[in-house]
């Protein structure tokens, strides 16, 4: 019976000993902070280059036009960010790789060893990018609030062009509920482009999402009405943030 106490005591001494050993280490380890915004936000873009790539390795060019596509798409959003921090890395990157990959993947017969080169080039330079946001300081805040604007609207971009492709699934997909996201930022630059565009996301989301068999024309024009305000606003932020920069 005693021996049965001792083996008791004993594991109860052991398990106390390793709690406590659990408790100090999250004690003594501070949480790690988490990733600033531009970091992550830049990051997002990147698994669409290795879709890419991974679609150009296997010889499937309309997949490999699809994440391009993709990653224009979030490109449009961030692209602030590398403008700012290496105006040469954002001239590689957009002016010089993007367009030939785009250029590409739209000819009939596609050089596929080039095209694959200068895919594996763009995203080893996309992660020279992401290497360098990393480790630069914050940038001023606004830059933050452009880029989330500029994220929203790469969305709303994708509408009307899937509209024109007749994917509608696709266009329905793309107007999602972000808007929530900068509109109280917006109403605090302006209330009269807050109503607009909050106007013209209810009118688009009736128009797009509320009915069976939307009116293609009737849609597009919503969303090119909601697009003047939102423009304005992105161009006057961005203003602000050339002002303040970095």
């Amino acid at each position: 019976m005693m021996q049965v106490i001792r083996r008791l005591s004993l594991i109860a001494f052991v398990a106390l000993a390793s709690l406590t050993g659990q408790v100090t280490t999250a004690v003594t380890q501070p949480n790690s902070s988490p990733e600033r915004f531009e970091v992550s936000a830049v990051k997002t873009a990147r698994p669409f280059l290795v879709d890419t790539l991974a679609a150009i390795q296997q010889g499937n060019i309309a997949r490999a036009k699809e994440a391009f596509d993709a990653y224009d798409s979030a490109w449009n959003g961030i692209e602030v960010y590398i403008n700012v921090r290496s105006r040469a890395l954002y001239q590689i990157l957009e002016l010089e790789l993007q367009a030939k990959i785009s250029k590409a993947l739209d000819a009939p017969r596609p050089d596929m060893a080039t095209l694959l080169s200068d895919a594996q080039t763009m995203l080893a330079k996309y992660d020279e990018a992401i290497d360098i946001v990393t480790k630069s300081p914050p940038l001023n805040p606004v830059y933050d609030e452009l880029a989330r604007l500029r994220i929203v609207r790469a969305h709303l971009r994708e509408v009307n062009p899937a509209l024109k492709a007749g994917n509608i699934a696709k266009a329905r997909k793309s107007f999602n509920d972000q808007w929530f996201d900068v509109e109280d930022f917006v109403r605090a630059q302006s209330l009269d482009a807050y109503v607009a565009i909050e106007r013209g996301m209810l009118a688009v989301e009736d128009a797009l999402l509320m009915t069976e068999k939307p009116d293609v024309e009737q849609v597009m024009a919503l969303v090119t009405a909601v697009m003047t305000p939102y423009n304005a606003i992105v161009g006057e932020v961005q203003r602000q943030a050339r002002a303040a920069r970095p």
